[in-house]
């Protein structure tokens, strides 16, 4: 992004209304990317998402040990507090926004308060997003997951985007979440310069894995590979086990030892067994 708008000491609202705009103007130049691996980077700013939501809720876990938490648990068993919080982001990025889908991220929560907040007033997006968390957080003030995926999700619809793309929910701090009015939105503001400048950065450097897995692509000869590497390029982290729907559990852990050694996949957890991989 550029530096005069990261770099910029912004006191008046004006002025932080003028670099959020200006900092989402940009986001939506970089989301236009072809070579964006667009699911991956929205899943992977979910678990970033989800790491400031689990420290909000006054808990520890690490980004390593949220992944565990969701991709270790059986289908239908529960993953645990910091674990579910991961699961409601990973599943509010990956469909387009509707009342019907937050319904089912966001279980307890009513059709009628998510379509009231999907439909906010507000002059700008970040008025409109400022706004769905007042409405959230008044009546709930420790539901700070729902109320972030709200104001992201009400954030994005309102740019233009049919997705969740995580903004807020990265920057928002304890005593942000606190404010109502005014004070509510310029830390909007700001938060949405912080949110957009690290997303900018994971997706240049997303886009940049993703062109060097492509170029590995050819020289995988495994029944399944290319819909194992359409996984691998649309979600954060991937157990061998998920691939047995394409292959053999040993060809699986076979192609995750082969990527790796091709420099294009990450083993993410430092483990012998129960791994995880990812880009």
């Amino acid at each position: 992004m550029p530096g005069w708008i990261t770099s910029a000491r912004a006191e008046t609202p004006e002025d932080v209304a003028f670099l959020s705009g200006a900092a989402l103007a940009h986001l939506h130049l970089v989301a236009q990317s072809e070579e964006l691996p667009h699911a991956l980077w929205r899943d992977r700013l979910a678990l970033r998402a989800a790491e400031l939501c689990v420290g909000l809720s006054g808990r520890r876990e690490t980004a390593a040990q949220l992944r565990d938490a969701l991709h270790l648990t059986r289908p239908g068993d529960d993953p645990g507090p910091a674990g579910g919080i991961l699961r409601q982001w990973s599943r509010a990025v990956a469909r387009p926004i509707s009342v019907a889908q937050l319904g089912k991220v966001l279980e307890g929560v009513s059709p009628e308060l998510i379509a009231l907040c999907l439909e906010a007033k507000g002059v700008t997006p970040i008025a409109r997003a400022a706004a769905v968390m007042e409405i959230v957080l008044s009546d709930a003030p420790r539901a700070e997951t729902t109320a972030l995926i709200l104001a992201d999700a009400a954030l994005a619809q309102a740019t233009g985007s049919e997705h969740l793309v995580p903004l807020l929910s990265l920057a928002m701090k304890p005593r942000d979440l606190a404010r109502r009015g005014e004070d509510l939105r310029l830390a909007c503001h700001r938060a949405v310069v912080a949110g957009v400048g690290e997303a900018i950065r994971l997706a240049a450097d997303l886009a940049k894995q993703a062109r060097r897995f492509r170029t590995v692509t050819p020289r995988l000869r495994a029944r399944g590979a290319d819909q194992a590497v359409d996984l691998f390029l649309s979600r954060d982290a991937l157990a061998p086990a998920t691939l047995n729907s394409l292959m053999s559990d040993r060809a699986a852990r076979r192609l995750c030892d082969r990527l790796v050694e091709l420099g294009v996949v990450r083993e993410l957890t430092g483990r012998d067994s129960f791994r995880l991989f990812g880009l």
